[in-house]
């Protein structure tokens, strides 16, 4: 006999299952609606139409002019060898950690570098803003190298078969003090007389540059340099126009074709009389300098500024990938390519230090130079000493263009790609006109550089803005946001479900732990031994110049704490200090399809029907499994 009670029951439990049904087919809904606009957004938003394009583009962006000058000139200053040790402990606990955090965050986010730290703790979004504006100012500067480069490539030419460098007759010389490189031994002045300079050094300053004597005399445009900057720009502009992910062959070409000629440039260098002596020094470690502030902090700051971490680079060029491509791989090999060139540049450079002391008689002190320099008067220099020397100036400059031009195209990107995810609506559907407008205005910007006083203007972009203590102080709240925003542990599951793989506890240790406490000890020395800068070791900048590049510094490092606090005060209605702390820490970035943890989807979830959470599978199970049916 069936009883009252189990009729209303089963049509309870019947009706508890129709809801949950359609509560299921709702949310199904509301997902496949949810993955197909994801997925309309991606295919809009674009990426690499080869797996090994990203790899190519990685090393692109990470090998640089500062493999080739920068690199050398800190090895030398730094004591050889004694800089090694600092670099190589930096590379393996803060470089590689670092860069495969930045491309593997920028991967399970689809996001440029202006979103993703913000996507994961809004408060902390100002980390987006200052590693846009380094990259910015990185983008005005970065091409008036390419425009010098360009000019001495062509100069290569205008002289055939001598180089124009090669005189003390020219307009440009001072024949009171200018002296060939190219003079035999006996003939070299004595060294004991200050003022003699070289036909490659007068040729540099007084030919290429013009340079005034101070940064408070700028002088006129130099028209034949700015020329080549509008020349290096339109180049960048055609190789990006269409997106950096649709250059794929182009970005092979620039990757791959300056290692030709390094290897060239390596068999060389090393068979040159007196290169023994340059490459003994590159190798030999100076111990007592390892304790000294000096080669801890220049070999942290190269291996940031040499693998482009901490702005927006990165995560920029891993946004394009397919959300399971293997980022892991490509990271460690662009980091160990990297560094692999540093050496080999650096191996080029000290052989050719070393041909050059014996040739003028001289020592590797005399003839080694920071900055620019080492690319425009010490490589010039070794040229003359070669046979066919027109050919080996045009092979080594088009090879410094061409290492050139695929960093800045890497950087301009990055550039486009941040503000076209930050203003989508606006700027999507305008990319090609935005980034043609984007090269005319760094284009603009860098022409106070191009006049004659422009390289005091240089000098202080290169060393304040993106370099040192701002890349320290960004990259450091970068990597604590992005790990203990998500939670210990969590981050690191989250890359290893994205790569199918698992991820070591060595870098969830660097993450966490092991690179920001380094990296805060070295921005404690830095501040700590800060001396002013000086341009080629004699003139020191005057007190307001000084003022200028520290604000070009604190333009970016404000952004962090600037927006924090910004953020604290338009959510004051929230709350107390602790809940607005907690609201501007939690993520609120879509992630991906297929990923782990996405907090947009579980809010949405958490949203539907007026608040009430739908069932999930298991809740269903549970309630089968308690119900109470009877069968009639």
């Amino acid at each position: 006999m069936i009883r009252e009670e189990d009729i209303k029951s089963n049509g309870k439990e019947n009706l508890a299952f129709e809801n949950l049904e359609l509560d299921e087919k709702k949310l199904n809904e509301k997902t496949l609606v949810g993955d197909i606009e994801q997925q309309d957004e991606e295919d809009e938003r674009g990426g690499w139409g080869n797996q090994l394009d990203f790899l190519m583009s990685c090393i692109s962006v990470s090998v640089g002019l500062g493999n080739v000058w920068r690199f050398p000139y800190l090895a030398y200053k730094n004591g050889g060898g004694a800089f090694l040790i600092p670099y190589f402990i930096a590379m393996v606990l803060c470089g590689i950690p670092i860069f495969f955090q930045e491309v593997a965050t920028g991967q399970y986010l689809g996001s440029g570098g202006m979103t993703f730290v913000g996507t994961i703790a809004p408060m902390f979004q100002g980390v987006g803003f200052a590693s846009t504006l380094m990259v910015s100012y990185i983008n005005m500067y970065y091409c008036v190298i390419i425009s010098w480069t360009l000019w001495y490539f062509i100069q290569s030419f205008v002289a055939i078969p001598d180089l124009p460098w090669d005189t003390c007759s020219g307009w440009w010389n001072d024949p009171s003090t200018c002296y060939l490189t190219t003079l035999d031994e006996a003939q070299v002045p004595n060294e004991t007389h200050f003022f003699n300079v070289s036909s490659v050094e007068q040729f540099w300053d007084r030919r290429c540059l013009q340079r005034t004597e101070t940064i408070d005399d700028l002088g006129n445009i130099q028209w034949e340099i700015f020329g080549c900057l509008i020349i290096g720009w339109i180049l960048v502009y055609l190789i990006i126009w269409k997106g950096l992910h649709n250059s794929g062959k182009i970005i092979w070409f620039t990757a791959l074709f300056p290692y030709v000629i390094i290897v060239v440039l390596l068999v060389r260098a090393v068979t040159l009389p007196g290169a023994d002596v340059g490459m003994l020094a590159f190798i030999t470690p100076q111990w007592d300098l390892l304790l000294t502030a000096s080669p801890w902090i220049d070999g942290f700051s190269q291996i940031f500024f040499a693998y482009s971490v901490g702005m927006g680079v990165l995560p920029s060029l891993g946004s394009y990938n397919k959300f399971k491509h293997n980022c892991y791989r490509d990271a460690i090999i662009t980091c160990v390519v990297n560094t692999g060139t540093s050496l080999l540049t650096g191996t080029i450079t000290f052989a050719i230090l070393g041909n050059l002391a014996q040739s003028q008689n001289q020592t590797i002190d005399d003839v080694a130079t920071e900055g620019p320099g080492l690319l425009f008067i010490v490589y010039p220099s070794a040229v003359l000493e070669l046979p066919g020397s027109p050919a080996w100036s045009a092979i080594f400059f088009g090879m410094v263009l061409i290492i050139g031009i695929d960093s800045q195209f890497c950087n301009v990107e990055a550039f486009i790609t941040g503000m076209v995810d930050f203003f989508p609506v606006y700027l999507r559907p305008r990319r090609r006109w935005f980034t043609l407008i984007s090269c005319i205005v760094f284009m603009l910007l860098g022409i106070p550089m191009v006049t004659q006083g422009g390289v005091f203007l240089f000098q202080l972009m290169d060393s304040y803005s993106a370099s040192g203590i701002t890349m320290l102080w960004v990259v450091t709240f970068q990597t604590i946001v992005i790990y203990w925003t998500l939670g210990r542990g969590m981050y690191r599951k989250m890359i290893a479900h994205m790569l199918d793989r698992n991820i070591s506890i060595y870098f969830e240790f660097c993450w966490g732990y092991i690179a920001p406490v380094v990296m805060t000890v070295i921005f404690i020395f830095y501040c700590a031994t800060y001396e002013p800068i000086k341009y080629g070791g004699f003139y020191t900048y005057p007190p307001w110049a000084e003022v200028i590049a520290w604000l070009i510094s604190l333009s970016s490092m404000i952004m962090i704490p600037g927006y924090a606090i910004y953020f604290i005060i338009i959510n004051r209605q929230v709350g107390s200090i602790k809940e607005i702390w907690c609201k501007g820490t939690t993520p609120i970035f879509k992630a991906r399809k297929g990923a782990l943890f996405d907090p947009s989807s579980a809010r949405i979830n958490s949203e539907v029907n007026d608040g009430v959470s739908l069932p999930t599978a298991e809740s269903k199970a549970d309630l089968v499994e308690n119900a109470v049916i009877t069968k009639p």
